[in-house]
């Protein structure tokens, strides 16, 4: 039983840790927000929660022990933890990844939440003293500025810190897309819970080198003659870390152009499409992501996310707001900036943007099923789709 937590990385770790163990031929489980896999049979996670109530669990743990699966994978959430989703379990490691502050509403503040994650090291720590003959393995990202609280919650287990330094490229050819610096965190970890219990580093290598990448996560849909990429990126930290890792490793690989001074100079552009939650999620982080867009996005469009309840305009004047609080930013308001609430709308206009050699990345909602409205509706969604239908359109009008 492997419980993974942090704010961002929770699902490609669990991925990658899945990867390798059905390299070296064990049966698993998996439940994350993205899927529920028992063994050979995989669906989507349309359940809405990241980690569903307790019944739901111990039901997929029947089903995984009754399928011969040996080892399950979890996604912990701070509010699964809250409403003690994570008790009745015998967890044998506990994973930390990152925090960085998200759901601050519904918690209170930062510490809260910071306080929910290390509940279940706490926890996971009771269940070492009440089974001493099992010792707990405890996972924890050492870069990370709250380390050491989850290094104190874990006293009494096994301590096992990684870092994404740990991951040499001569030591792991790895896909270009775990080559970000928060990806190689999820990398690190799966690696360092993999050598723990004693997989063979040949066919971690062999995991890593095959991994396809998860769903809706730094995802390309295109390549050519400009890159779209989809994203579940949804809180400022991780806005701009997708941001960072694009213009690092993605753009400068684009087309260049020669200035009049006979120097080369980047002609391809970051287009950004982003929105944000309502329902009074997390308010505050609206303007700091509208200051971030604007801080590495040549163009943005505003759109819909998941308004829930909220008036959609309302989200996006939040996250408008942001805009002047930059005062290094050179981005022009009446230039390179649209407000499109209709997201398939939002993605046409953003293709229509693009030339050879741009990026288009869209941000927020990855790989989710459904778009939230008021009145508890949801508007059947699929990211990728909507992607492939406004390249189609573009098609079909440039051949016209």
């Amino acid at each position: 039983m492997v419980g993974v937590t942090g704010t961002k990385g929770k699902s490609t770790t669990i991925e990658l840790i899945n990867a390798i163990l059905e390299e070296a031929g064990k049966k698993t489980a998996l439940l994350s927000s993205i899927r529920i896999k028992i063994a050979d049979k995989s669906e989507k996670n349309l359940t809405d929660n990241t980690m569903p109530g307790r019944f739901f669990i111990q039901a997929f743990l029947r089903k995984a022990v009754n399928s011969g699966c040996e080892v399950a994978l979890i996604e912990v959430t701070s509010q699964g933890v809250v409403q003690y989703r994570h008790c009745f379990i015998h967890w044998s490691a506990a994973i930390f990844t990152n925090l960085a502050p998200e759901h601050i509403e519904a918690h209170g503040s930062f510490e809260k939440y910071r306080e929910a994650k290390l509940s279940f090291f706490r926890h996971v720590s009771k269940l070492q003293k009440a089974k001493s003959k099992e010792q707990k393995l405890f996972f924890i990202n050492k870069d990370d500025p709250s380390a050491r609280y989850f290094i104190e919650a874990a006293k009494g287990g096994k301590i096992i810190l990684f870092s994404k330094d740990d991951i040499s490229f001569s030591r792991f050819s790895l896909p270009g897309f775990l080559a970000t610096d928060f990806n190689l965190e999820n990398v690190a970890a799966a690696v360092s819970f993999s050598q723990t219990i004693d997989i063979e580093e040949g066919i971690i290598k062999k995991a890593l080198e095959n991994f396809s990448g998860v769903p809706g996560r730094m995802e390309i849909v295109q390549n050519e003659p400009f890159k779209v990429i989809i994203d579940y990126a949804h809180t400022p930290d991780s806005l701009r870390k997708v941001y960072e890792a694009i213009k690092s490793k993605i753009l400068p690989s684009q087309i260049f152009k020669k200035n009049l001074g006979g120097q080369e100079i980047q002609s391809s552009k970051l287009i950004c499409i982003l929105g944000s939650a309502g329902g009074g999620r997390d308010k505050w982080k609206r303007p700091k992501m509208g200051e971030i867009a604007t801080n590495y996005c040549d163009e943005i469009i505003l759109t819909n996310e998941d308004p829930y309840n909220e008036n959609p305009l309302q989200i996006i004047k939040d996250i408008e707001s942001g805009f002047s609080q930059n005062q290094k930013s050179k981005f022009q308001i009446t230039k390179n900036y649209w407000i499109i609430l209709d997201r398939q709308e939002a993605i046409k206009k953003a293709v229509s943007l693009a030339k050879k050699g741009d990026v288009i990345i869209i941000t927020g909602k990855g790989c989710e099923s459904w778009i939230h409205v008021e009145n508890g509706k949801k508007i059947p969604w699929n990211e990728k789709e909507a992607v492939k239908k406004a390249l189609d359109s573009y098609i079909t009008k440039v051949n016209a």
